[in-house]
């Protein structure tokens, strides 16, 4: 960096010492600001498995700072949203047809050979060609037994927003659709890569890295682990009762709890404040009832329609992982909060804490006060 600048500065007059002095403490106080700045600058890296809620906490702390997202930010959005549903509807279809339930109107099976066989890149590139679809699959989605195969959707893979979106179809067909921050919110697009973004918090840079959390992802979540300061690591709650995509046996929560134990014990983060996230509360709440953990767990001994005994068990998963080395040599508590990151005004309380919480961990060597 300093050679670089040395190249990049050409001051003229005096003789060549005296020329290259100068040049030397110009390059000397721009490298010292840039210490400062990297100094007082938050890194924090968001982990977890796919779908856990990374991408959508980022992007509702974009939303929270008070970013306002451009007219192509937006048209992205929509066009993402327009996927959303037809793939959502497509996934539906083909569990209805999988799993034997018979349709409630027979005619039906018309509309559903048209959508299954609509192609998902030209839907979301062409909002006219969507809006040609949407009678078909409204009619789809009142389907009686289509229902019945939502009802179902455990036992396949189908995304947390698919019914958010149906149930909207009117206000997202119209022409002059624009997305709402809540839309913004649902859509789902699987991140790829390493996602940066950097964002003034109260004067503080707070940079925040994703990376995309599917397994074939994580060989490079290697490449972000420098100067990190905080790591929020994301699970999703209400996955008790899912396996994986990528092997269809390994429960989530399992999976969760496995790379969870990873970071949480390696002694490259023993000084580095760790937070647990556990999300999607408000879809664990929607279910538990209904669909007992015991079920899944057979180690549960609290009661399954108690949501307090349910928490307190999911918790326990990931408290268990947490090794002895690491509570007695760090003495650094790791932090959990139970979060439904789609809800702006929670996930607001929730950062308040957080950035307090990393400010007492790091108030020295960050210069927060």
């Amino acid at each position: 960096m300093r050679n670089f600048l040395l190249k990049c500065l050409n001051l003229d007059g005096g003789d060549e010492k005296n020329s290259t002095r100068r040049r030397s403490l110009l390059i000397d106080k721009e490298l010292n600001r840039e210490k400062r700045l990297n100094r007082r600058q938050v890194k924090i890296l968001l982990l977890g498995a796919g779908e856990s809620g990374k991408s959508t906490f980022l992007k509702q702390i974009r939303i929270i700072e008070g970013e306002v997202f451009t007219e192509r930010a937006l048209d992205d959005f929509a066009a993402t949203i327009r996927q959303n549903i037809l793939m959502g509807m497509k996934v539906l279809l083909d569990a209805r047809e999988k799993l034997g339930i018979p349709w409630g109107d027979a005619q039906n099976q018309t509309k559903a050979i048209r959508i299954m066989s609509a192609d998902p890149e030209l839907t979301m590139q062409n909002a006219s060609h969507f809006r040609g679809l949407l009678p078909a699959i409204e009619v789809l989605w009142r389907d009686e037994g289509l229902r019945v195969a939502f009802e179902r959707r455990r036992e396949f893979q189908l995304g947390d927003s698919v019914k958010y979106f149906l149930d909207q179809l009117a206000r997202i067909g119209r022409v002059d659709f624009v997305p709402t921050n809540l839309d913004v919110l649902h859509a789902r697009k699987a991140t790829k890569g390493i996602i940066e973004c950097l964002i003034n918090i109260q004067g503080v840079p707070f940079q925040f890295v994703d990376v995309g959390g599917q397994r074939f992802q994580r060989q490079k979540w290697y490449q972000c682990f420098e100067s990190v300061n905080c790591i929020l690591f994301l699970a999703a709650a209400s996955e008790y009762d899912q396996v994986l995509l990528e092997d269809r046996q390994t429960n989530r929560i399992i999976e969760s709890c496995d790379i969870f134990s990873t970071f949480v014990n390696n002694t490259i983060f023993a000084q580095i404040a760790f937070m647990l996230f556990l999300n999607k509360t408000d879809l664990l709440e929607e279910k538990f009832r209904s669909c007992h953990i015991s079920h899944f767990f057979l180690d549960f001994t609290g009661d399954p329609e108690c949501f307090e005994d349910v928490q307190a068990f999911i918790l326990g998963l990931f408290q268990a992982r947490i090794h002895r080395m690491r509570q007695e040599k760090s003495g650094k508590a790791v932090y959990h909060h139970w979060t439904s990151v789609i809800d702006t005004l929670h996930t607001q309380r929730i950062f308040t804490n957080v950035k307090e919480e990393i400010r007492k961990e790091h108030i020295k060597e960050l210069g927060l006060l």
